[in-house]
């Protein structure tokens, strides 16, 4: 088996996508080629450990939990995270994977949740956007746009019918903390009925 250089692994309460508040163990793989101006995961961009695969999916084991989300840093810039993936899901996990958008999915397993992060103008990547992504999205999978400001929300609208996301998958608003009123969002969100 392969091994990844992994950041963290963690058990705690999912706090963002569709299982917000369920228990689940997070593998925080190391790297990301993105540098988006509000990340908060910066620290995982260099260093980590080195871990062969199946200790990684002990380690998970050991939570007692079946759902696991793999994130990072952007966990596809490691090749061998298809590998992690398709071994936790044949284990039985439930598996979700936090993309940036900007990493081709087609090799990912399709049983595994894809939460895809398309990138607004705020963050500084819209340029790196993977389009051709969509195509492997289905009605379990999430679209989710980082909003921290007016046009990013504006932005947000016209990818919803421009790439025809409404009914393919979930889609997901989240503010960018310090920058994007959340009540504020809401209150678009509502208003513009969506």
């Amino acid at each position: 088996m392969s091994s990844l250089r992994v950041t963290e692994i963690f058990y705690s309460l999912q706090g963002e996508s569709n299982s917000v508040g369920i228990p689940t163990v997070f593998i925080r793989l190391t790297g990301c080629p993105l540098r988006c101006i509000y990340c908060d995961t910066a620290y995982a961009f260099t260093g980590g450990t080195k871990i062969e695969i199946a200790e990684i999916i002990a380690q998970a084991e050991h939570y007692n939990t079946k759902y696991i989300t793999v994130t990072g840093g952007e966990p596809l810039a490691q090749s061998a995270c298809l590998e992690l993936i398709k071994n936790l899901l044949d284990k039985g996990f439930i598996v979700s994977v936090e993309t940036s958008g900007a990493i081709d999915v087609s090799g990912m397993d399709s049983r595994a949740i894809k939460v895809m992060d398309f990138k607004t103008p705020s963050s500084g990547e819209l340029g790196r956007n993977l389009y051709q992504n969509i195509q492997f999205l289905d009605s379990k999978d999430q679209v989710k746009f980082v909003i921290g400001n007016n046009e990013d929300y504006e932005w947000s609208k016209v990818a919803l019918i421009e790439y025809n996301l409404i009914g393919r998958c979930e889609i997901l608003f989240s503010p960018v903390m310090g920058q994007q009123n959340a009540t504020e969002l809401a209150d678009k969100i509502l208003q513009d009925r969506l």
